[in-house]
Formats: C-alpha cells, sequence, structure tokens
C-alpha cells in the first residue's frame, strides 16, 4: 500500500502522508482512483480537488490537502520519467553518431594514407609517365579497360560489382568527400553529409540515424517518388532473385525537368537488394550501358538518358532501435544537353545533395517523428493525408511545367513572341486521373527568366507575404470559380479591391524547410456582377526555401484554388513559382548577353543592365557577391475547350504581368550598399534621391526650426542620403494632387507600410489612416500648405498589408524645391509599431 508524507512537496517521491507522527495509507482502489483522476486532470485546482473527493465516495476519508500533494508527487514523477525517457534517447543518439563519427574518422585516416601513398607513387613514376606520352600509348591504355570483345557480364556478376563499388563510396576511400558546407554534425542534425571533389560527374554522401526499422527504411527509401520531387516515376520491368537470397531489379526511371529552359532526364538501371554477413541490408543501384552488354532500354522521346554510377543506400540495425543509413549518390547528368547558364545545376555536387540525398533523410526523420507521435494533426489530418496533398501539389506543378505528351499536352502557337509557352491539355483525367466536373480542358502558361543579385528565399518571401503586389485577383477568382462553378466571364481589369490575404498553417516539415498552407484571399469578386458582395476564395499553398542561410536550396511557392472544406481527394490546378540558385562557383561562367534577344532568358535583361546602362553583365559576375538564380512561373486554368482562344490570350497577358511585376521587386529587393542609395528609382518626374534628400533636410530646419538629425549633415547630397534612409523614424513623401500618393520613403518607411520603392507609388495617403485619421489629416492640410508643417497627435494608420500600426505622433512639412516652390509634402512617424 501507497504512503505519502505531510511534508513532502514536488521533490518527495513517497505516497504517503504523516498526520500526527503517523503514515497514513492509500488503499489500492485510492491509487487507481487518484490514477484514474490524475490522467483526466493532471494540475486540479482547489475547487476541482474538492469535486474529487464529492465524485469518488472512496476518497472521502482523505483530505483535499492529502490530494493536493499527492497530485504535486504524481507530476514530479512523471517529469522525472519523462526526463529519464528523454536523456536515455539522446544517449542512444550520441552512442550511435558517436559510432559514426569514430567509422568517419578511419575512413578519413585511410584516405589521407591512400593520399599519401599516391603522391608517393606519382612522385617517383613522373619521370617515367613524362618520357612515355605518345598518342599511341594512351590510345593502348583506354582500349585496354574497354573492349568489345570482352565476355558479356551476367547480371549477378553486374550486381555484385555494383555492390563492392558502393560500399567502397560508403565507407571507403573510392570518393574523395569534403564536408558540405554549412552542415555540422551533431545529435540532433540531420547527419552528417558530404559531397564530392575532383570526381566524375557529382557525387553527395550522407550518414544520419533514423528511428525506423531497416526493412521500413528500405521500403521508404525504394519508393523514391514519394520522397524525390523531381522523381516522376520508377517503373519495375524485371524482378530476378538471386541464389544469395538477393534480389535484382531492373528499372526504369524518369525525372521532371527543373525549368522549361532543360530536357527532363530518365535512367535504365540495375538495382540490387542483398544483406550482409553483418545482418546490414544494401540497396545498391547503377546504370545499365551497351558497354556492360546488359539489357538496354532504347531512347525515349523528350528525355536525356543520364547515367547513375554505382549509388545506393547501407542500412544497419542500431543498438536500442531505429537503424543508421549510409546513402550515396553519384550521377552524370549530362550538362552538355543544357544551355550553359543552366550547367551549374548539372555539375554541383551541393544542389544533388540538398535536392537528393538530403530529402530522402528528411523523409525518413519525418516519417519516424509522426510514427512517433499523434496520428491526427491539429487541422484533423494525418500526417500522412497531408504530406500526400504536398506531393500532390509539387508534382502536379511539375507535370504542368514539363508538358508531357503522354499526360495529354500539346503546344499552342505563339502569338509572336516566344517568351511565354502556351500548353493545353483536352484530357484532363490523363493529368494524374484529374477530374474537372465543370470543365473539359486545362490551360498551362508557363515561362523562366534569370534573376541577379536577389537572394531566391528573399523574393519568395515577398511573394507569400505581399501577394497584392504581383497577383491579379480577377484572374484568382477566375481559376477559382472555374474548379467551383464552372466557367464564368473572363476578368479583364481588376474586379475589386485586393482586401488581403490571410495564411492559415497546416503543416510544416520536421526542420521548417517546407510549409504547407491555406490561403484565404478575402473580398474577392468572382465576376462583375458581384462587385457588391465580394467572396472570399481559398488556396491551397506549399512554400519551401525560404531559409536563406542553406546552401544551394530551391525556393518554391506552389498553390492551388480549392474549396473551403475541401477534401483530400479534390482536383487540384497547381500553379506558381519555381526559383534555382545557381552555383556561385559557375557564376562566372555564365553569359546570358550571347543569347538571342527574343530568348525567354533574356526576360531579366534590365536586371543584367542594371542603372549605368548596358555595360555588359561580366561585370556583375566577376562581383564575389553576385547571386544568380533562374526564376520558372506555370499557372493552370480549368476551361471549356470552346473557350481556349480567349483563356490563351488572357493567360498569356497574365503571365506577362507577372514577369513585369517580379522584375520590378526584385529590383527593389536586390542588396544594396551605401554606395548605391544615389541609385534609388523615383518615378517619373520627381528629382534624384540625393536632391530630394537635401530639400526634405532643407525643408524641416526652415520649417520647424531645428536640424532633423543631430549633426548637420551639410558634407554632400550622398552623406545626406544615407542618413535619411537609415533615419530611425518612418519618413515617407507624398505628391500635391488632388489624391496625393506616396512618391519616396526610407527604409523605416517602407518597413511600416509593408512595400517597395516600386510599389510605394500606388499606395495613396488616405489609405494608410483610419476615420479619425482621415478627419484630422483634412483639418490640418490647409495649415500644412498656409504655414508649411504640422504637428499630428498619435493615432493608428494601415499598412499595405492592412496591418494596423500605432504611433506616438507624426510631423507633416511642405518640402521646397530649389525655386522654393512646393515639390511634396513629407511626414515623420516618430515611435511607429505594429499592433
Amino acid at each position: 500500500m501507497a504512503m505519502i508524507c505531510k511534508d513532502g512537496g514536488k521533490n518527495n517521491m513517497q505516497q504517503g502522508h504523516m498526520e500526527n507522527g503517523k503514515y497514513v495509507r492509500y488503499t489500492p482502489e485510492q491509487v487507481e482512483a487518484l490514477e484514474r483522476l490524475y490522467h483526466e486532470c493532471p494540475k486540479p485546482s482547489s475547487i476541482r480537488r474538492q469535486q474529487f473527493i464529492r465524485d469518488c465516495p472512496i476518497l472521502s476519508n482523505i483530505e483535499p490537502k492529502q490530494i493536493k500533494v499527492w497530485f504535486q508527487n504524481r507530476r514530479c514523477r512523471e517529469k522525472q520519467r519523462k526526463e529519464a525517457s528523454r536523456l536515455q534517447a539522446v544517449n542512444r543518439k550520441l552512442t550511435a553518431m558517436n559510432k559514426l563519427l569514430m567509422e568517419e574518422n578511419d575512413r578519413l585516416q585511410k584516405q589521407v594514407s591512400h593520399l599519401v601513398y599516391e603522391n608517393s607513387y606519382f612522385r617517383q613514376h613522373t619521370p617515367k609517365v613524362t618520357e612515355d606520352t605518345s598518342c599511341e600509348s594512351v590510345v593502348t591504355i583506354g582500349q585496354h579497360h574497354v573492349t568489345p570483345q570482352q565476355h558479356p557480364p551476367r547480371l549477378l556478376s553486374i550486381a555484385e560489382e555494383t555492390l563492392t563499388e558502393f560500399l567502397s563510396k560508403a565507407t571507403g576511400t573510392a570518393v574523395e568527400w569534403v564536408q558540405m558546407p554549412g552542415m555540422k554534425p551533431g545529435p540532433d542534425s540531420i547527419g552528417i553529409i558530404a559531397i564530392s571533389h575532383g570526381c566524375i560527374g557529382v557525387a553527395a554522401r550522407a550518414c544520419g540515424l533514423v528511428g525506423l526499422e531497416p526493412t521500413r527504411v528500405a521500403e521508404i527509401l525504394k519508393d523514391r517518388p514519394s520522397w524525390f520531387r523531381d522523381c516522376r516515376a520508377v517503373d519495375v520491368v524485371n524482378v530476378l532473385p538471386t541464389t544469395n537470397g538477393g534480389t535484382i531489379e531492373l528499372l526504369y526511371m524518369q525525372l521532371y525537368a527543373p525549368t522549361t529552359l532543360a530536357p527532363a532526364r530518365d535512367f535504365w538501371l540495375l538495382r540490387y537488394t542483398s544483406v550482409l554477413e553483418d545482418g546490414s541490408l544494401v540497396i545498391c543501384e547503377r546504370s545499365l550501358k551497351n558497354t556492360q552488354n546488359g539489357p538496354s532500354m532504347p531512347p525515349v522521346q523528350h528525355f536525356v538518358r543520364a547515367e547513375l554510377l554505382p549509388s545506393g543506400y547501407l542500412i544497419r540495425p542500431c543498438e536500442g532501435g531505429g537503424s543508421i543509413i549510409h546513402i550515396v549518390d553519384h550521377l552524370d547528368l549530362e550538362p552538355w544537353s543544357v544551355p550553359e547558364v543552366l550547367r551549374p545545376l548539372y555539375e554541383s555536387s551541393t544542389v544533388l545533395a540538398q535536392k537528393t540525398t538530403m530529402a530522402a533523410l528528411r523523409q525518413l526523420r519525418q516519417i519516424a517523428q509522426e510514427v512517433s507521435q499523434t496520428n491526427v494533426s491539429n487541422c484533423g489530418r494525418r500526417p500522412a493525408a497531408l504530406r500526400a496533398l504536398s506531393q500532390r501539389l509539387s508534382r502536379g506543378f511539375n507535370e504542368a511545367l514539363n508538358g508531357f505528351t503522354d499526360e495529354g499536352w500539346s503546344v499552342l502557337g505563339n502569338d509572336g513572341m516566344d517568351d511565354v509557352t502556351i500548353l493545353v491539355n483536352s484530357s484532363p483525367d490523363k493529368l494524374m486521373g484529374l477530374n474537372l466536373p465543370f470543365s473539359n480542358a486545362v490551360l498551362c502558361a508557363k515561362a523562366s527568366m534569370l534573376l541577379q543579385n536577389v537572394p531566391p528565399a528573399i523574393l519568395l518571401r515577398f511573394l507569400r507575404e505581399h501577394r497584392s503586389e504581383w497577383a491579379d485577383n480577377g484572374i484568382d477568382a477566375y481559376s477559382a470559380a472555374a474548379i467551383k462553378v464552372g466557367p464564368c466571364s473572363l476578368p479583364g481589369s481588376r474586379v475589386g479591391g485586393f482586401g488581403g490575404q490571410v495564411i492559415l498553417p497546416l503543416a510544416h516539415t520536421i526542420e521548417h524547410e517546407e510549409f504547407l498552407e491555406v490561403v484565404k484571399l478575402e473580398s474577392i469578386a468572382y465576376s462583375p456582377e458581384e462587385a457588391m458582395m465580394p467572396r472570399d476564395i481559398f488556396l491551397l499553398q506549399l512554400c519551401s526555401g525560404m531559409d536563406e542561410n542553406a546552401v544551394g536550396t530551391c525556393a518554391e511557392l506552389i498553390f492551388a484554388p480549392i474549396d473551403a472544406s475541401f477534401a483530400d481527394d479534390a482536383p487540384l490546378l497547381p500553379s506558381g513559382f519555381r526559383i534555382i540558385p545557381l552555383d556561385t562557383g559557375k557564376v562566372g561562367e555564365i553569359r546570358p548577353e550571347a543569347s538571342s534577344p527574343n530568348r525567354t532568358l533574356d526576360l531579366a535583361s534590365a536586371l543584367e543592365i542594371g542603372q549605368a546602362g548596358n555595360k555588359g553583365s561580366n561585370d556583375s559576375s566577376a562581383s564575389p557577391g553576385c547571386v544568380r538564380s533562374v526564376m520558372t512561373i506555370a499557372f493552370e486554368f480549368a476551361f471549356e475547350s470552346h473557350m481556349q482562344e480567349h483563356v490563351a490570350s488572357m493567360a498569356r497577358q497574365y503571365v506577362r504581368s507577372i514577369i513585369s511585376s517580379v522584375q520590378r521587386v526584385a529590383l527593389a529587393l536586390s542588396p544594396s550598399n551605401l554606395g548605391s542609395l544615389a541609385g534609388l528609382r523615383s518615378p517619373l518626374g520627381t528629382p534624384e534621391a540625393q536632391t530630394l534628400a537635401r530639400w526634405i533636410f532643407q525643408s524641416y530646419r526652415v520649417y520647424l526650426g531645428v536640424e532633423l538629425l543631430k549633426s548637420n549633415n551639410e558634407a554632400g547630397g550622398d552623406s545626406i542620403l544615407k542618413s535619411l534612409w537609415h533615419h530611425s523614424d518612418a519618413m515617407m513623401c507624398c505628391s500635391l494632387k488632388a489624391l496625393p500618393v506616396f512618391t519616396f520613403a526610407n527604409q523605416a518607411g517602407l518597413d511600416m507600410l509593408e512595400t517597395t520603392l516600386v510599389a510605394l507609388q500606388d499606395i495613396s495617403l488616405e489609405k494608410i489612416f483610419d476615420d479619425q485619421g482621415r478627419k484630422t489629416l483634412c483639418t490640418e492640410f490647409p495649415q500644412i500648405m498656409q504655414q508649411g508643417f504640422a504637428c499630428l497627435q498619435g493615432g493608428i494608420c494601415v499598412s499595405s498589408m492592412g496591418r494596423p500600426i500605432s504611433y506616438e505622433r507624426a510631423v507633416a512639412w511642405k518640402v521646397l524645391n530649389e525655386e522654393e516652390n512646393a515639390h511634396c509634402i513629407c511626414f515623420m512617424f516618430v515611435n511607429w509599431s505594429f499592433v
């Protein structure tokens, strides 16, 4: 029978209570009742404890104070048990990671010894090699290794050779591995990641610990389309058991092209699954080629046959549960088949590690976490169902981007320009079984562009958070209505005001590199007739690559219109953006100016030229801080076939307007150093930024009699502009027109309005004030024009995203030009903050 001590607190581990020097003992029935109540409410209030006594007659002889102490002790034991369990799990992780690190250290020592031996050997034989450099000797050596008359090897021989080569890469010195930039091993990290140096093709290697059994790990990794978003299909052509208990599979695999500027890839593979003597499970793969006299696979239209060098997975059971996994990916992606501007994507081991190797580890860790936690998320859907929705969005976007003929896609003729490609699918049921009840065709408009000096993560975050600066709400409404209620009148100009967006999170991956969310677009009209009573529309959205510190990460924003209560099998027509960073080590080789002026790649030619005119892009590409990326845009629309021409024209113009908006945003977001502030772009009819900054400072001193800053910045216009740009208070200038609009703002002003210099001119002065603020402004505006300045009391204003902003006070003054004529009005909001 359990006892509890009267003076025992949270640190008391007994179950008794001392009363007058004696222990009061609980009966097993009382302990059982208390345990049941604890699971219902682990921390009951005083009133709840008294209710326990009333509801449970078996506890009637126990005082409320005793129950309070029992619950304290019970919580303490629960906390200690959880902490002990956590420490045991951390200890298992540390033990496994220590084992991995020791193996990695042994491998590196072997690699050092091997390199030292090679170095010594080359030093000894360098004279001999120098003496024998005739062409005949080189040809003879090459013919010695690849002889057409070699005996055709059997598939088992190829499989065993693949196994040996894979293991030498995974645990030996067959490839010189270097640490992945930015990756640090640790018990909570994704694993030990390395990339190749100086080998044929591109290769990446990973070692990690996952909380799944080896057979489950093998099952997940073999289902490559479920975790590798670039994989379209893996078809098992034949399965052959081996005499040693293994399995040989002949596979045909297709990979999507990541952008419209490159063809897709396919592979003809042999996969060998076997168990080693130590119980480790091995899955290794390689391409089958004619030189190996294996079964051949004819070329497939629209695909480039790439080569997979011996790669695979070594899965070892871990003490205490889970698996230690070694992954090797080694490919030759045939970079010759893509434009020179894209070759860094096919020659970078870092890109391979991010897209493939680490994706496999992340999928394993994600599933392991889902198994160990609750089966239902906070939105009522199982994690597997949410992952399936993410997969459908990504797969649908890739299908639209690639436009394979076997899915029913065909290309429409262009309108004299080849900047936007239009595809039509008249059999949407072929498109992953897509069933559109009110439409019988799907149209996709797609394009690619080259961006410079804009980090993909920053641009993607802006596109996600500031949808109103690139999207047309009329098009959004049409796209949603096409799925919900059938075809409607095509939108021309914007039907109604953009009421803003609300982002509702659904799920995210374990490392927060991917987010699934629902976006509610408020007050959108489906048609002009509904402009008086707008509705809300909803988008299912997948967002990834927002971490600007990740190396080689692809940034994506993919969305599809859905119903407010969407089902797991609801039809999805994904659209969106993909921004792929180009390997900075290859940037110097990019020469976009050599392209044809009519190529889609040159849609960002303004970004190549910059502010100083056409001075050649080699100057900027040589800069160590230069960032280049390829953005691909694809938008899908469901429609009735008789409206094809109208929808095609609308889609083509819409994508062109998005391209133009993205270019403006990219210019505004391009990180500029202090010396380039003089190049800040202003609307037509406004002075240069340096001149305007000087006018602002001088006019403030004239009308208010004090300096805007404590130090007098008369050194020069550039110095004044820097001070204005970095001023802590939000300053913005508006025009003197009948409807004043903003023409310039400093960094704090842009942050306050949640906009950019490019989009600033679309915001009118009255839009940022509430009703009280507008009344005050109307009262004070004549005083500003007559007296030259006015001080406004604190209040509330609204950003371009609809967020309320409080400010302590505001000062407005008239800005005079060189002729002392009023040029604009400058507002300064002091001590502002988001509410």
